[in-house]
């Protein structure tokens, strides 16, 4: 196993209010891993921590280390542009920008720069191919992407997620808004990404975790209590909370 992402004894407080305690795990390279808990556990806050969108947030602090290929992300001399490079994030709600579908899967190249017509067209479709979309819009790439449903707006928001080549992907809930359908093919698209990213996906929905992920973490009141291959976690959870939240008890 190939470490890509790890935090160690990580705390997390919005002002007086402890959201994260002693949060250690270790994320393997190319794999997803699912976190789940119920709301307020802490899961979307840990998410948000591994690319720093959570600096955006006024009177915030954290304590312990999160490592990014073993260099800690919160370390002053780590590039914020960078780090958000290398870490993408799909978020719950569906949000494309109000451009064409080109357009916004081309953002983030030129705003790293990218003026090449040509260069800018061949990774807008091989982005759009990557998210199993181009072959849904490829005779419409210059309308407007909210002529898109919205689980072809979602496949459009990793495509532009991708475009700039992350190394980690981390997805919010991303089903959350989407029919059953639509969901399917997100989840199949996951499972074909991992071959090349690295994958973090927050879901309330636990059947979800059990279909795609290979890690799992179980999160309760902002403690870790567990945290494994997806198939032991499900089948032999070793602490009583977790087999509680599968079963159903509590959640």
């Amino acid at each position: 196993m190939v470490e890509k992402l790890a935090t160690k004894n990580l705390d997390f407080w919005y002002g007086d209010n402890k959201v994260l305690n002693q949060v250690t795990m270790s994320i393997p390279q190319n794999s997803v891993t699912a976190i789940m808990g119920p709301s307020g556990c802490g899961k979307s806050t840990l998410l948000r921590m591994f690319n720093r969108l959570n600096d955006l947030i006024d009177n915030t602090r954290h304590e312990g280390q999160i490592m990014l290929d073993g260099v800690d992300i919160y370390y002053d001399s780590m590039d914020i542009y960078d780090l958000r490079k290398k870490v993408g994030m799909v978020f719950q709600n569906v949000n494309p920008f109000p451009k064409t579908i080109f357009d916004n899967v081309a953002y983030g190249l030129k705003i790293h720069g990218w003026k090449n017509r040509a260069k800018l067209e061949e990774r807008v479709v091989r982005s759009l191919r990557s998210a199993a979309l181009w072959d849904e819009v490829k005779d419409s790439l210059h309308k407007s992407a909210y002529d898109l449903s919205g689980g072809q707006q979602q496949r459009l928001c990793i495509a532009r997620a991708i475009a700039i080549e992350p190394e980690v992907i981390l997805f919010d809930e991303p089903c959350s808004a989407l029919d059953p359908i639509s969901t399917a093919k997100i989840e199949k698209l996951i499972e074909e990404l991992k071959h090349e990213y690295t994958i973090i996906i927050v879901t309330h929905n636990i059947q979800q975790a059990a279909r795609v992920s290979d890690y799992t973490a179980f999160m309760l009141l902002g403690d870790l209590v567990e945290f494994g291959e997806t198939g032991r976690i499900f089948t032999s959870p070793e602490d009583e909370r977790t087999e509680n939240y599968l079963t159903g008890k509590f959640g």
